[in-house]
């Protein structure tokens, strides 16, 4: 079983973001309705906070935005220590330019014990929420999907090499290369994020094995020159895919079919488009329906409220759509494994 490894959350995800502004903000309005006397005064009670608490919460947030990767490079606590620290900082700073305006005894001692209260208890929030998270339902959904490779596929390329050893040995032992590898790629922990140049390799050897099987029934078109192939994803994401659709596009039709893999960055956006033949009358409903439903988990888990992932049936085609944040790999070093908390 995979350690749960404490991190900070992403502070660039917009779903950690909505999250401490919804929280903060509630908190604000529990304090207005204790100050307030009377319900009629609530409102204004509210926005007297909400000038003392908004400012603070929006620096907070940007400068984490900024400090982001920094923080995620430290030990667990000392980031802890240095957020609620900074939080205090920008807090204590607030209620000294406001004291110039509007003296208060104490303010800035009261704002700075509030301020850290309120970060110890987000940080114990998101904390609680990582370990509800990890390891069990992630590895879990890893494991599912990693069995995703279905057992005939094993025997199939088996037979299919044993069928080029004589006649073509060199393409037989390629393909036992690409077999070990997929294979070996599959049984690892699959925890952390992975680059996509990682799992276009592997649909590309995936790909490879089933041509020997089907031949010139499978056709691929690769549009990949605006691939960032830097960019982290969640491991496992495009071999499942391509798997279902030779699956279901390749193997029940007659005539040969063409599976189209489209992937591009816009902006701070990586895309992802599948396409392949559609054979309505030849659904393995269930067993599609379960490899996207454990794909489309696993971005939200990864990536929270900036992942999305769509299907659409259209014309004779069946397109799956995928979008999520682009996250570079830092050069030298593992990916950032950090789920969006």
């Amino acid at each position: 079983m995979t350690q749960v490894r404490d991190a900070l959350p992403d502070f660039r995800n917009l779903g950690v973001v909505a999250r401490i502004l919804v929280i903060v903000n509630l908190v604000a309005l529990v304090a207005a309705a204790i100050k307030a006397p009377r319900f009629a005064q609530l409102t204004d009670a509210f926005v007297d906070i909400a000038l003392v608490v908004e400012p603070v919460l929006i620096a907070s947030l940007c400068a984490l935005w900024a400090a982001n990767r920094w923080l995620a490079g430290l030990p667990y606590w000392v980031g802890v220590a240095v957020m609620a620290v900074g939080v205090m900082w920008l807090t204590a700073g607030a209620q000294w330019l406001r004291a110039s305006v509007d003296p208060e005894p104490l303010g800035i001692i009261r704002a700075g014990s509030f301020a850290l209260l309120l970060t110890a208890f987000l940080a114990g929030y998101f904390h609680l929420r990582n370990r509800a998270f990890s390891p069990a339902l992630v590895e879990a959904r890893l494991q599912a999907l990693q069995a995703r490779i279905r057992p005939h596929f094993l025997f199939n390329t088996l037979n299919a090499v044993l069928s080029l050893i004589r006649k073509d040995p060199k393409r037989a032992e390629h393909a036992l290369e690409d077999l070990a590898d997929l294979y070996r790629m599959v049984m690892a922990d699959a925890a952390d994020l992975t680059t996509l140049g990682r799992e276009i390799e592997l649909a590309r050897q995936y790909l490879n094995l089933e041509q020997l099987r089907l031949g010139d029934r499978l056709a691929v078109e690769w549009k990949i020159e605006d691939a960032p192939r830097d960019a982290l994803v969640p491991p496992l994401l495009l071999q499942p895919l391509v798997e279902n659709a030779v699956y279901h596009g390749i193997e029940p039709g007659v005539a040969p079919g063409t599976i189209e893999i489209a992937i591009r960055r816009e902006k701070d956006r990586l895309h992802v488009k599948l396409t392949n033949p559609y054979h309505p009358e030849h659904q393995h409903r269930q067993g599609n329906r379960i490899a996207l439903a454990n794909i489309r988990e696993r971005l939200q888990l990864h990536f929270d409220v900036e992942a999305e992932l769509a299907t659409e049936v259209s014309g004779p085609n069946f397109e799956i759509r995928m979008a999520m944040p682009y996250r570079k790999a830092a050069p030298h070093s593992a990916p950032d494994s950090r789920a969006a908390a």
